[in-house]
């Protein structure tokens, strides 16, 4: 007989999300952990110096707050500690000649200011992030719930008998445009392209990948409408918000507890070994791990083989880290970016297509798409009063390393030591000539190279943080795999959810929400 209902492998907020709606229905739940720590990458350290507490991945949970999991555990997580801080200005573009465009969280606002740049892009800017308001029913529930099923083909039918089946085809035909072409046909300022096209790094694609557009359009809506908010303490605050629930609803957490194998009998789970040699029976098996850690180590025998094809599953570009400690605040050589969320340091385009193409053929770029957080500007509690924190993740760093495109930094293969802070001295040296008293406030730095990542994190396979390669042949009803239907797996009572599933990557909560509902919640 099963000792639980629900085991679920991993703290992510895939994780936690399915743990606490599952818990609250009233099932017994257990959650294990490999690591001394819950939350994956939602994870708070003091790695710099005493007092400065830092978001070392996952800082920002827009896709959180606007996705259907925040709202169905919402007011149970407030009660538990999660706390949200925002600012007016969700993002910013800071381009080399120290030009600067900042997004507000109003409409009308951002309409003029576009149009005051060039005539009509602010017009477009409302016709774009208008056409997502309009759209918002039909495409983020396309975004978020099981694809194949017979929810998703209501949706569709519904769409067609509205709108008709030509305008439908028409509609997919343009969410399928890339950024570049949505960019360079649409505005006509190269301000108004270099704010929005960084964010498509953010998803995993790049400006040339098939989608990039609709997704760019969707982050634009959702960070005009939501902002860009951070966790009151940090992001492994809202880990321990989650935590404190799953147990008030009589859940259970495991750290330091890594699964060795789920077992299997007659096409059923019954429960997994952990490393120790320990037993654990229960129902069903919810798996938050990667495509290679479920099929290649927890899984063996025939049931494998029904999901494996010679397609290999592909893993994106890794991400680089890089965190400050300052003594003081940030007196940024533009204006306007004092109270800015996110800053993106980007030419355009060009530069952002560039950086991320030397990044997937495995060379250090030479100007590396640097996305810059403020969170002490937001969160006082991060840090020592009068001082501040800024928080570097370089989106377009190689996994593997071939060599550095610039011909300057020396490389061995791989992420060794001298070649992360070599590369971070190259991301440093572009945000000083940005910032005025850089060097009068640095008190400290702390670089995480993909392989870094992965240590810390066994889901971001080489450093990949959105769960592998998010190219429309790995994506919706194809990911992982062509043959897996939604989260399930060819074994009964056993579950694939995380980044490498629908809906994918981010801090949405998407497929634990989905599986937790499937099972009753």
């Amino acid at each position: 007989m099963a000792d639980i209902d629900h085991l679920i492998i991993g703290s992510g907020i895939n994780a936690l999300v399915a743990a606490a709606m599952l818990s609250r229905k009233g099932d017994k739940v257990l959650v294990i952990e490999r690591e001394d720590q819950i939350g994956g990458c939602m994870r708070t350290d003091e790695i710099t110096l005493p007092g400065f507490h830092h978001d070392v991945m996952a800082a920002t949970f827009v896709l959180f707050i606007t996705g259907p999991a925040y709202a169905a555990l919402a007011d149970d997580l407030t009660q538990h500690g999660l706390e949200f801080c925002r600012t007016q200005h969700p993002t910013a573009v800071l381009r080399p000649d120290g030009r600067s465009l900042v997004l507000t969280m109003d409409r009308n606002r951002n309409v003029a200011k576009f149009n005051a740049i060039t005539e009509g892009d602010g017009d477009q800017h409302a016709v774009d992030v208008g056409g997502i308001e309009k759209d918002a029913d039909f495409l983020f529930s396309l975004l978020g719930q099981p694809l194949w099923s017979r929810g998703a083909a209501m949706l569709l039918a519904k769409r067609v008998w509205k709108h008709g089946l030509n305008r439908t085809k028409a509609w997919f035909g343009e969410a399928l445009e890339p950024a570049r072409g949505w960019l360079e046909t649409r505005y006509a300022s190269p301000d108004v392209q270099a704010l929005w096209v960084p964010w498509v790094l953010h998803t995993g694609l790049t400006p040339e990948a098939t989608y990039s557009g609709q997704m760019a359009r969707v982050i634009a809506f959702a960070l005009e409408a939501a902002g860009a908010p951070i966790v009151k303490g940090g992001a492994g605050q809202a880990a321990q918000a989650f935590a404190s629930l799953i147990r008030a609803n009589g859940g259970e957490i495991r750290t330091s507890t890594e699964a060795a194998r789920i077992v299997t009998r007659g096409g059923k789970v019954i429960g997994v070994e952990t490393s120790s040699g320990e037993m654990i029976y229960a129902t069903n098996v919810i798996a938050s791990t990667s495509p290679g850690q479920l099929y290649d180590e927890l899984l063996t025998g025939k049931a494998v083989e029904k999901v494996q094809s010679e397609k290999k599953f592909r893993y994106g570009r890794g991400n680089f880290q890089l965190h400050y400690a300052l003594d003081g605040p940030v007196d940024w050589a533009a204006e306007g970016l004092a109270d800015v969320a996110l800053i993106h340091l980007a030419d355009g385009i060009d530069s952002v297509s560039k950086s991320s193409n030397e990044a997937e053929r495995g060379m250090l770029p030479v100007t590396p798409t640097i996305c810059v957080g403020q969170p002490s500007r937001l969160d006082g509690t991060r840090c020592p009063d009068g001082k501040s924190i800024l928080w570097l993740q370089i989106p377009d760093a190689p996994s593997n390393i071939k060599g550095d495109a610039a011909g300057e930094i020396k490389t061995t293969g791989g992420w060794d030591v001298a070649t992360r802070e070599a590369f971070a001295d190259r991301i440093e040296a572009i945000l000083e000539k940005h910032i005025r008293n850089f060097s009068a406030i640095k008190l400290k730095r702390v670089a995480y190279s993909p392989a870094d990542l992965e240590r810390l994190n066994i889901n971001l396979v080489g450093g990949d943080p959105y769960g592998g390669a998010c190219t429309l042949d790995q994506f919706f009803v194809w990911r992982p795999a062509a043959g897996q239907v939604n989260n399930a797996t060819p074994i009964k009572g056993l579950y694939h959810i995380g980044a490498a599933t629908h809906p994918g990557p981010g801090l949405g909560g998407g497929s634990g929400f989905n599986v937790a509902k499937s099972l009753g919640a």
